[in-house]
Parts: structure tokens; sequence; C-alpha cells
């Protein structure tokens, strides 16, 4: 049966191995509801969406997809899915801003044996959220702060609904891997890592992946004609951040980088 919801999406990106397990497919949705000021898809984020589609770049602008057209795209790669143990993880953007399709989306992939994950902020609605992770083998799960008021700040949103989604998600069962961007000046602190290690034992996550600052986005900022919070702010390597690592796993956290 053919579905006729549509998706603006930007990006489908082959061979993905950092997006869970295996080799996979992900799928990048237009729209986030978040203002990260350290954002690498600036063009994803809905105060941003008019100027990027004014630039006329398809790829930053993306194009409307239908359920069959990722699917069609997404199988051609089967063979290494099967193989590797991967499959098609949704990201973005805020996959949630588009649930309806990305629900049909995941009921298909599943139909065709394969494994779905998804990167997601878990800022939405209870109710979509909740309908939404019934659809999913892995929950890639960001975390940028502890703290409420710096969460505001610098992302444009509280994290209440946030940790609420996340709770939920850990006490139905999904496998979840907590993902915290490391970003200077906001949360690489021993302060932050120490409350942000404390609540998701908290809340019961088991692991984690840290993500050190990078400028790899800065360029869009300048297609979009946008001004960038980061520029100049060196970017952050892993050998930097063995202490900072090193709170985590004296939680009792599984913590690695990627």
């Amino acid at each position: 049966m053919q579905s006729t919801l549509t998706a603006t999406i930007f990006n489908i990106q082959k061979f993905s191995i950092n997006d869970g397990p295996g080799i996979r497919s992900t799928v990048f949705f237009a729209g986030c509801p978040l203002r990260c000021r350290w954002c690498s898809n600036p063009e994803s984020q809905n105060c941003n969406r008019a100027a990027a589609v004014a630039t006329g770049d398809a790829k930053l602008a993306g194009r409307e997809w239908t359920v069959d057209e990722v699917m069609a795209e997404v199988l051609k790669d089967k063979d290494f899915y099967d193989e590797s143990g991967g499959g098609i993880t949704l990201s973005g953007g805020e996959v949630l801003q588009q649930h309806a399709f990305a629900v049909a989306l995941l009921k298909k992939a599943h139909a065709a044996g394969l494994h779905c994950a998804a990167e997601t902020t878990g800022f939405a609605a209870h109710e979509v959220f909740a309908a939404f992770i019934r659809n999913i083998d892995l929950l890639l799960f960001d975390m940028k702060h502890f703290d409420r008021q710096a969460h505001l700040e610098k992302t444009g949103v509280p994290n209440d609904q946030i940790i609420e989604n996340m709770r939920y998600a850990v006490k139905q069962g999904v496998p979840l891997i907590a993902r915290i961007p490391v970003i200077p000046k906001f949360n690489f602190s021993f302060d932050a890592a120490r409350g942000m290690a404390a609540l998701l034992v908290d809340i019961g996550v088991h692991e984690v992946h840290l993500l050190p600052f990078h400028q790899f986005g800065e360029k869009k900022y300048e297609q979009l004609g946008l001004a960038y919070e980061m520029q100049g702010v060196k970017q952050l390597h892993r050998e930097q951040l063995g202490a900072y690592q090193k709170v985590f796993l004296d939680a009792g956290l599984d913590c690695t980088f990627h």
C-alpha cells in the first residue's frame, strides 16, 4: 500500500557508520525547534528554513520525498545492512517535527527487515514521542545540559520535556544511548559533566557518547547569511577530554568518543 505522506528531507547519507550499528543510511529531516548556537546543520532549524530555501541550493533547502521514494533509495544498500547488522537512522534537524511521516517510514522499514534507529533531541509532546518510539530499535538521544536555564539560553528551549521523554523511553525498555555534544563555554566544564552524569544515572541510562565540538558546519552560516556565534572557537579533540570523560566513567557510565 502506497503512502501519500511527504516530508522535507535535505539529505540521505549513505554508508554512515556513526549513527548506530553497522553500515546505515541516515535520513536527515528538515525542521528543528531548537536553535543551538553550535549547530552544524543550521539549515534544518525552523528559524532558518526560509533562508535555506532562498539560497536555491537543494542541499540546504532539501525537497519533498514520499515514504516509498525514501524506501527505494534506502533499500539500494540492503545487502550492506544485512552483512553488517546495519539499517536506517532517522536524524535531522529533528525527526519528530515530521512524526507522522517518520512513523510510516519506520513501519515500512521494519516490514523490509531493517534495523531502525533515530537521533533525536527528544523535544516533542509526550504523545508524539510515545507513538514514535514504539517503532524504534535504538534511540540516540541528545543531551545538551542538565541545567534548565543554561539549556534555554543556548538552545532556545527548556529541557523539562526532553528529560521527561528520556525517562519514559528508558522505562519502556527502548535501547538508548545518550549523545552529548561537548561545547566550549556551554557544557565543557566539570560542573556540567558531573550534573549530566548524575542525571543520566538517575534516569537509568548506561551508555554515553561524547561528541567533541567541531567546525564542520561553519561554511553553512555564511551561505545562509547568518551570524555564527562559534566563529573562531577552536575545535575540541578527544585527547583534551580525558578528565571530562573520566567524570562519566567514575559515575559508572560506559562513556566513549564519537
